[in-house]
């Protein structure tokens, strides 16, 4: 666990702590540490200072180090790792290059997350693949007896959300990786939401495509995510994009794509977030990742507890392993009472059925407050933000 010493200046560092906002959203967008802030403005001012170009190749050692700082975050090679915009980019960049062929099946869980199931639905009409949703167990999480019930020679791929956006659900992830290995599927894992605030290691998870975002429990800027796809499927996929950085044009009719995950980027980035990006995960390392994975967890609990004793307010959290993301049903416009308790100096969020519909409308939910603490938050700031929203919601009934 983080010490007081260490939380002490974890604050210190953090310039968006202490002043006129508690934020309590990391699974939005959390609050940068200095040496994140520092890294990209450097970059921005060299930029400013001898131009664009020159600033990258001035800076392109300690670039391409952000690859091995990365991969060494999750477990993976620099060459599995491929830094794009977002974790959406990176999701999609991996997906609409698997070829599926019509009848093949996806495999998703009912947790997933609407962006992801859209895609699922485009290419169900495009290329006439099959969406089959995995039935949750009765913890709310995705259930392995049925999705190894499931399995056959017609599954083209395995897809799931790790951390869904709302429910503070931490889905089986390894376990499904287990069962795509036995059966040699391909499997997307979409880590947006857990990486920051979960240990990862893709070889003890199974998959073959991990995607994630930086602005949350991270704390890099946003506008950063990554792709890792594992090294024996490098090869073997044609991305759905191509420019001259993701291949070379060899011939008048021919071109030959990179031979490393890169092939899934694009030749104009932005480099000053790709600082960013590899500061935040340094600075995450230098804490522990451990470290930041048991507060995240205690800070939510604490958050859960404390709802508890509030009327007209309800946890809706599943799973028996559960993340930094609080859900909250409450008496009242959820949307209405963010805004108030934003005028009241506390960042938090909403969650609504059109994110995570299938769960929504299977547990017949309405938009729910997320309160997502991260581990620079205090229990007294929770307190005081708990305490505040249960009045706002009694006053409301």
């Amino acid at each position: 666990m983080i010490d007081e010493v260490t939380l002490r200046q974890i604050r210190a560092e953090t310039p968006g702590v202490g002043g006129k906002q508690v934020h309590l959203l990391a699974c939005g967008s959390a609050l940068m540490p200095r040496p994140v802030l520092d890294a990209v403005t450097d970059h921005l001012n060299l930029e400013a200072e001898i131009g664009g170009y020159e600033a990258h190749a001035a800076r392109l050692g300690q670039l391409e180090a952000v690859y091995d700082t990365v991969a060494g975050h999750i477990g993976a090679q620099r060459a599995e790792i491929a830094l794009v915009e977002n974790a959406t980019v990176a999701w999609c960049q991996a997906f609409y290059s698997i070829p599926l062929k019509a009848g093949q099946r996806i495999l998703t869980c009912e947790s997933e997350y609407a962006s992801n199931y859209i895609a699922f639905l485009q290419r169900a009409k495009r290329d006439g693949v099959v969406i089959d949703v995995i039935p949750s167990d009765e913890t709310g999480a995705v259930d392995i007896a049925a999705l190894q019930a499931a399995m056959g020679s017609d599954v083209g791929l395995i897809a799931i959300t790790w951390v869904p956006t709302s429910g503070g659900l931490v889905n089986p992830a390894a376990e499904v990786g287990q069962v795509a290995r036995t059966h040699r599927v391909p499997y997307l894992l979409d880590a947006c939401q857990a990486v920051g605030q979960l240990q990862i290691d893709v070889e003890e998870l199974g998959c073959d495509f991990l995607s994630a975002t930086g602005r949350k429990f991270l704390r890099a800027p946003r506008g950063t995510g990554f792709l890792y796809v594992r090294e024996d499927w490098i090869a073997q996929l044609e991305p759905a994009v191509v420019d001259l950085h993701s291949a070379t044009w060899v011939a008048r009719d021919q071109y030959e794509l990179r031979a490393d995950a890169r092939r899934f980027e694009n030749w104009e980035n932005a480099y000053a977030l790709h600082a960013g990006l590899g500061a935040a995960i340094e600075y995450a390392d230098r804490i522990g990742i451990d470290r930041i994975e048991a507060r995240v967890a205690s800070l939510a609990e604490f958050c859960r507890d404390a709802i508890a004793d509030q009327p007209g307010m309800t946890v809706r959290d599943l799973g028996l392993r559960r993340c930094g993301i609080v859900s909250v049903e409450v008496d009242g416009d959820a949307g209405a009472l963010v805004a108030q308790m934003t005028a009241r100096g506390f960042a938090l969020g909403t969650s609504s059925p059109t994110s995570t519909r299938l769960d929504f409308e299977k547990r017949g939910l309405p938009t729910l407050i997320r309160i997502a603490p991260h581990y620079y938050n205090t229990e007294d700031e929770i307190s005081a933000c708990v305490e505040t929203l249960g009045q706002l919601v009694r006053h409301t009934v």
